[in-house]
């Protein structure tokens, strides 16, 4: 067994062995820029004992472990001398200020580049409702190369170097890049790198038979071994596809394709796997991107006789990326994807994993406290799950471009005397308008018929009650509806960490069923809540305030702007307080010099709290409603209207001597 000790021995023997060689293979490029190299190989020194210890740790073992090595440091340097001196000056900028993330002044957009803007260029023409929205964050889903026709939403990469041709170039990604940056708006990229698509070159190199490119994949000739791994593993998409594993005629071969079958997953047991994803990954960041969102964390390494999720090794190549990220691009940050149990989730957040990680938790459990009206499993839930390391942040969200699960733990609802199961049968049947009194119009995504498990798809507005009321004409109901949408951005606006909004439903988009006639999109339920905006509505609303989408429109940009001005909204620091009343969700945000009291209706009738909680969490007697203007004090109960979300501040008072 080889110590800590011998291990720093063996990183300090390695760097002393290559330093020399890559200034030798680097040369021409060492002559042209010395200061940049002077500061790559600082970097290198204060990450090499942590980067070789990840490396040695994962393929030690292998007999050409130290020439993978002297390649990955060869394409580092290289990668660093290449990078745009905007993004140089960037790194500096950013390495300066490394909070610089967990700031009020961040809002994050996401959105599919074609669906929204058409191409590169047409998004570029959005960067005035950008501004107006106060974006400062902005996530382009996939927008590589992929297969036509079914692709999973661009999820099935074909080249991590070249983008759809109907989007635009590479060219046009960076100089979008720039242009956002000049306009303080960070660039947001998925690096998929679970898997590629069957028609990468790597995967059309296999399927040739080429025997170095069958090991970045896992080919089996016959059931035996796959029937081993399926015993443990979990179906992702079981209406697609029943299994883990796809028979592959054209080269008489099982593949292993967790999620589809035009997916294959990576062998990352193999070195050159993970060095050809490092290279690209160091592509992606030279392109101006400044957080990769990496997509399926929880998968990407395989033991058998476990679920293949979370394994040890799956967060040592994650920060073993993040320790070249910090060589060769440090402004460079990680978003991490995974939407497992809340205790996995977190064990991905960290300064030297991931710096930002989507809260799914926090998101189901809005849901979860919309349908029930009470607040005791969302309450307990993130007493003792919303706290991140220092360096961090949660990326906060109603809904993405992705289903909604039910990840709560199940122990919490046990806590609260909820059956979880029962529990997230209900929920399935509220959002997909089958429970009686729902006002919601989800629809089912990925229906197990074995195990009666279910996800649901539909727009933000759709699942919150606005498209019943439309249907109905019932303007009361649209009005609540509205009340819903509103509190609960007013929550992820004021809660901790990065606060996202799904493109299009900054207005209220409403489901798009018009995706079940077309055969690509048909049998994937999450395209209802992915529609074509219609810019000529879209561009109606926003400035027509006596329709229910231009009143969300005009109140979110409102709240957006209101949340920038709050020093106590930096970092993710939230103390979560006992209400007294099961309808109501609060909690104190403190910071520069000013306190806040966040209180949250989830009952569609008033509710009231207990004077002198406010007076115990509000630190005084007069207050003031940041969002209405409206007073506050403790001589009475706080009442608050249905859906009401008030920012509680203590008001300013002049003695009268």
């Amino acid at each position: 067994m080889i110590d800590a000790q011998q291990i720093r021995h063996y990183a300090a023997l390695s760097l002393e062995r290559l330093w020399p060689r890559l200034e030798t293979i680097l040369h021409d490029e060492v002559s042209a820029a010395p200061a940049d190299w002077r500061a790559f190989e600082t970097r290198l020194r204060r990450e090499w004992d942590r980067l070789f210890d990840l490396l040695f740790g994962l393929y030690g073992s292998h007999y050409d472990f130290f020439y993978h090595l002297e390649e990955l440091l060869t394409a580092t340097a290289r990668s660093w001398l290449t990078r745009a001196s905007w993004l140089k000056q960037l790194d500096e900028r950013r390495s300066a200020t490394p909070e610089w993330f967990q700031s009020q002044q961040m809002v994050g957009g996401m959105c599919y580049v074609d669906l929204f803007a058409g191409t590169i260029q047409g998004l570029r023409e959005r960067l005035p409702l950008f501004k107006k929205l106060g974006l400062t964050y902005l996530h382009l889903m996939p927008l590589f190369e992929s297969p036509e026709g079914n692709s999973d939403g661009g999820y099935a990469i074909s080249s991590y170097r070249r983008i759809n041709s109907e989007l635009g170039t590479v060219a046009d990604l960076s100089e979008l890049a720039r242009e956002f940056q000049e306009q303080g708006i960070s660039l947001v990229l998925d690096f998929v790198f679970n898997h590629t698509s069957d028609e990468h070159e790597w995967a059309r190199s296999a399927q040739a038979g080429d025997s170095e490119y069958q090991q970045f994949y896992f080919l089996f000739p016959d059931r035996t071994i796959p029937d081993r791994y399926e015993q443990t593993l979990r179906e992702i998409f079981p209406t697609v596809r029943r299994g883990s594993f796809t028979w592959r005629e054209d080269i008489q071969r099982w593949v292993w394709t967790t999620f589809n079958s035009f997916q294959w997953d990576l062998n990352y047991a193999n070195p050159a796997v993970f060095r050809a994803m490092a290279e690209e990954m160091l592509f992606i960041a030279n392109l101006g991107v400044e957080f990769l969102r990496l997509d399926a964390v929880a998968f990407i390494w395989k033991r058998e006789g476990t679920s293949c999720e979370n394994q040890p090794e799956a967060h040592q190549i994650i920060q073993a990326f993040h320790s070249l990220a910090r060589i060769a691009a440090p402004a460079l940050l990680f978003k991490s994807e995974a939407i497992v149990h809340p205790d996995d989730v977190m064990s991905y957040i960290g300064p030297h994993e991931c710096q930002v990680s989507y809260n799914p938790l926090l998101m189901a459990l809005l849901w979860e406290s919309l349908a029930t009206t009470e607040v005791k499993l969302l309450d307990h839930s993130m007493g003792h799950r919303f706290r991140l390391p220092a360096g961090t942040a949660w990326v906060n969200y109603l809904r993405s471009h992705d289903d909604i699960g039910w990840t709560f733990d199940d122990n919490d609802a046990r806590w609260e005397w909820i059956d979880p199961v029962g529990h997230r049968s209900f929920l399935n049947q509220f959002y997909m308008g089958r429970f009686p009194g729902s006002f919601a119009r989800g629809v089912p995504f990925q229906e197990n018929p074995d195990t009666g498990d279910a996800r649901v798809s539909g727009t933000l507005a759709s699942l919150a009650g606005l498209e019943q009321a439309i249907q109905s004409g019932d303007e009361q109901q649209a009005d609540l509806a509205v009340r819903r949408i509103l509190m609960l951005y007013s929550i992820v606006l004021s809660i901790g960490g990065i606060p996202l909004i799904y493109l299009g439903d900054e207005v209220g988009t409403l489901n798009d069923y018009t995706y079940s006639t077309d055969p690509d999109k048909a049998n994937d339920s999450r395209w209802i809540h992915r529609p074509q905006v219609n810019w000529t509505w879209h561009r109606q609303v926003e400035e027509d305030i006596s329709t229910p989408h231009g009143q969300i429109f005009a109140e979110l940009t409102r709240l957006i702007a209101l949340r920038k001005q709050q020093p106590a909204i930096f970092d993710g620091e939230a103390e979560f307080v006992e209400t007294g009343n099961g309808h109501l969700l609060g909690y104190v945000r403190h910071g520069g010099g000013q306190r806040l009291f966040v209180v949250a209706s989830f009952s569609s009738q008033p509710q009231k709290m207990n004077a002198d909680l406010l007076r115990e969490y509000g630190t005084g007697y007069h207050f003031i409603d940041l969002i209405t203007g409206q007073a506050f004090n403790t001589e009475h109960a706080l009442q608050l209207e249905p859906y009401q979300c008030l920012w509680l501040e203590q008001e300013t008072t002049t003695t009268i001597s």
